[in-house]
């Protein structure tokens, strides 16, 4: 059965977005009466059937909804600067929220070599995904932030800095708890500068490793989110 992203649906009647609609109607092809999947993102999963089937507004109306469904017991926040390719930091996207993340915050950093990113396009992709993975839950994405900026910030939970330089570090499994609130900071390809991991540390972050391997950033982003996943399976 089709899945279609619906933020705000809050009646039985609902009319998809022109995307949607598009996507519905023109290219999927279907008609009044068949039944369609709704999810409006934060925790919303609802069976529908088309009642207008219009390639611009289509109307459908919903007849089963579950509340909740697929909720974490924990919330992940990923902060981490985007690749120099836009396409690896996109691969990130998809499979940190085919894993399991809640929020996302890009980070400009002192080594970033991208300083500039469109939200509305990595929101098309997180959504693809979360469409792909029959989640009900769409990650939050921030505005880029600069990391003494984003330090500013109100961070709750463990509050972690995947860095590369040798100093005492301990691995990632050690500092993660069931059902915790996680911060993850993630470095862009030249790393933190040492003034970033210093101000970090300074602001109650502790530095974790990864592995024995040097990793890409969107290999990084991915084993952290993974690492939090099988922590918190039950």
């Amino acid at each position: 059965m089709h899945l279609f992203y619906t933020p705000n649906i809050d009646q039985d009647l609902y009319q998809l977005d022109e995307v949607e609609s598009g996507h519905c109607i023109r290219v999927l092809r279907l008609r009044k009466g068949d039944a369609v999947r709704l999810i409006d993102g934060v925790g919303g999963f609802y069976t529908a059937i088309i009642e207008i089937p219009d390639h611009r507004r289509c109307v459908v109306k919903v007849i089963e909804k579950k509340q909740n469904y697929g909720k974490r017991d924990y919330y992940l926040h990923l902060v981490v600067a985007p690749t120099k390719s836009i396409e690896r930091f996109e691969w990130l996207l998809e499979k940190a929220t085919e894993i399991g993340v809640d929020e996302i915050t890009p980070l400009l950093c002192t080594h970033s070599e991208r300083r500039h990113i469109r939200t509305d396009r990595l929101m098309k992709v997180i959504t693809s995904s979360v469409k792909q993975s029959l989640t009900a839950y769409h990650p939050k994405l921030n505005e880029f932030i600069s990391f003494k900026d984003f330090l500013q910030t109100n961070v709750e939970g463990s509050r972690l800095i995947a860095h590369c330089y040798d100093s005492e570090k301990v691995h990632i499994k050690h500092k993660l708890s069931p059902g915790d609130h996680y911060t993850i900071l993630i470095g862009p390809e030249g790393d933190f500068s040492e003034d970033e991991v210093m101000l970090a540390l300074q602001s109650g972050f502790e530095a974790i490793s990864l592995g024995n391997s040097r990793l890409r950033t969107e290999t990084a982003g991915i084993v952290a989110c993974h690492a939090v996943a099988i922590r918190n399976e039950k």
